[in-house]
């Protein structure tokens, strides 16, 4: 065979095995960027992520967040961290919807694109966004609030977070859900549970040693604020007289339902939305087609549909088999 003809053969080989890897197995180091590191809804979120780096060839995930939900500066560092140090990708939950802009769309520049996760962002930099339809479970919360106090009554909506735009679109919702019941007054809306079950437990205890006496029912629209509402309300011997609807699960919100102390959780599928979030980026690495959003559903549990294997098996989303524990 002539060297020419040899060589060309050769390119095209190596050219062939680059296009492979380029559009197949290639390997991928995606970073899954959490708003938290505590709460159980960011571990089941953890959990969905490895399990598709494990299914995925040639995949692995770098998990790195803040440890508490209201600390944007150290997300931001964390973004800014991963521009230029090697990997293929983000996997993001917004703290902020603005202050997280900035970063991204920087990053998006440096080669890195980003699938946001959870939580919106006021940017179009993200090549897709996999979350619930936080205005929808806000809605249903609404609804189920309204439900179960006969469609009258004094009520409140604790908030969590401002700049959170999941939590705010969820708030929305419960506020558009009860404009359709005229016999509910909203006597509180303008208050913030914070970032951690501890400042959610002293906005909680404020909010009732100002209203309790008068108040049937409250809201709550993520983990921490629904679990500081849900102490707050048995430190004050109100657990099970106040209605209470919240958001997101966890196993003290679970055992808090089954206690009749909590009458609905509003709950999402975290272990799909970090599975979906961390798959949906490598798609689009390897040069495959992706929605530009894919709604992750939610589910109104009550104490009535509680032992139903579809709500058992969203509540126990397998922690230790992917993260061992």
């Amino acid at each position: 065979m002539p060297f020419r003809l040899a060589s060309l053969l050769a390119v095209f080989a190596l050219a062939a095995v680059c296009q492979h890897l380029t559009a197949g197995d290639a390997p991928l180091t995606i970073a899954v960027i959490p708003k938290g590191t505590t709460h159980e809804f960011w571990k089941s979120i953890h959990a969905g992520a490895v399990k598709a780096s494990r299914e995925l060839p040639g995949v692995r995930i770098i998990w790195k967040g803040p440890i508490k939900e209201d600390d944007r500066t150290a997300q931001i560092d964390v973004v800014q961290t991963f521009v230029g140090q090697g990997v293929n990708g983000l996997v993001l939950a917004p703290l902020d919807r603005k202050a997280l802009a900035r970063p991204v769309e920087q990053a998006v520049k440096a080669g890195l694109p980003v699938v946001v996760i959870d939580s919106g962002l006021d940017s179009e930099a993200p090549v897709s966004v996999v979350a619930t339809d936080n205005f929808a479970g806000g809605r249903l919360g609404g609804e189920r609030l309204a439900k179960i106090l006969g469609g009258t009554g004094k009520i409140l909506l604790l908030r969590y977070q401002a700049g959170s735009a999941s939590t705010e679109l969820r708030e929305a919702g419960f506020l558009e859900a009860i404009k359709a019941f005229p016999g509910l007054t909203l006597v509180s809306s303008d208050q913030y549970a914070g970032a951690t079950r501890e400042t959610a437990l002293n906005a909680s205890q404020n909010l009732l040693n100002k209203y309790g006496s008068e108040l049937a029912g409250v809201f709550t629209p993520n983990e921490s604020s629904t679990a500081g509402m849900a102490k707050a309300l048995k430190d004050l011997k109100l657990n099970g007289k106040l209605k209470h609807v919240g958001f997101d699960a966890s196993p003290v919100l679970v055992e808090g339902l089954k206690a009749g102390d909590i009458n609905g959780l509003v709950v999402q599928d975290p272990f799909q939305m970090g599975y979906l979030g961390v798959t949906t980026l490598v798609k689009h690495l390897r040069g495959q087609p992706i929605a530009k959003k894919t709604d992750t559903p939610v589910q109104l549990v009550t104490p009535e549909n509680l032992n139903e294997p579809a709500i058992q098996q969203l509540l126990n989303p397998p922690l230790k088999e992917f993260l061992g524990e």
